[in-house]
């Protein structure tokens, strides 16, 4: 029998982005997704009709989901891309599941905050499939709406900070899966709904937003997936490098 130590693996192994991008409605974080290499959507709600781009049907339970996922990662396919659009949408899909296993119509009713632990184990289900798929060299790209919420910093005053608009729980443990947690924002005066800033991603995480990446990359890149994809392959190249 083979020793465990003939199991040891050295150097390093490059695999395809995992990411998460939120932003505010209409910031195109879609339209951005349908511009990955050959992208095939989970939507969990509906606003694809106005973009071009390989879509299942829209998921109305969980088992949509998990049953769509499955076929991608047990079906022979050209797919490079796999986007969940989007993980708030199906937070809610994942509640109901909890809800009707506990016989109560909201996920408050459960004591002590349980129902929100329970919520895990089907995100568990949901993120190993993903992995299935990040193991067949197929990038994960996750969509999220962003919510600004109070956060204190002990070096400045109580402040709003952006973050997916996801329950603490869910956002920890996606946030941990990923290797990339990025903003879509506008360069100047997101807060204020201006217009006429350019589209951008913020990549480093501040007291003004949710952020990190497992890559040496700009903290800030043009809201374009040619741009962003181009600048984590030559991230890994430089790492080949050294």
């Amino acid at each position: 029998m083979a020793s465990i130590l003939s199991t040891i693996q050295r150097g390093r192994t490059f695999k395809p982005p995992r990411l998460v991008l939120y932003g505010m409605e209409g910031i195109g974080k879609s339209s951005f997704a349908a511009r990955f290499p050959s992208a095939i959507f989970i939507q969990t709600e509906d606003g694809l009709g106005q973009i071009d781009c390989a879509r299942f049907p829209l998921a109305k339970t969980t088992n949509d989901v998990v049953n769509q996922l499955t076929a991608l990662a047990t079906e022979t396919n050209d797919f490079q891309t796999v986007v969940v659009d989007s993980l708030d949408w199906l937070e809610r899909l994942i509640w109901d599941d909890v809800c009707e296993a506990a016989k109560v119509d909201s996920i408050e009713k459960i004591g002590y905050a349980r129902g929100y632990v329970n919520a895990l184990t089907i995100w568990r289900k949901i993120l190993d499939l993903l992995t299935q798929l990040h193991e067949k060299n197929k990038i994960v790209l996750l969509l999220a709406h962003a919510l600004a919420e109070d956060y204190s910093d002990p070096e400045v005053a109580t402040m709003k900070r952006f973050t997916p608009r996801l329950h603490k729980t869910a956002r920890s443990l996606i946030a941990e899966y990923v290797d990339c947690v990025f903003l879509a924002t506008r360069k100047f005066g997101a807060a204020k709904g201006d217009l006429d800033n350019p589209r951008i991603i913020r990549t480093d995480a501040s007291p003004y937003q949710v952020a990190k990446s497992r890559y040496a990359i700009p903290a800030e890149l043009p809201l374009d997936a040619t741009v962003v994809l181009s600048a984590i392959r030559n991230a890994q190249q430089q790492t080949v490098e050294k």
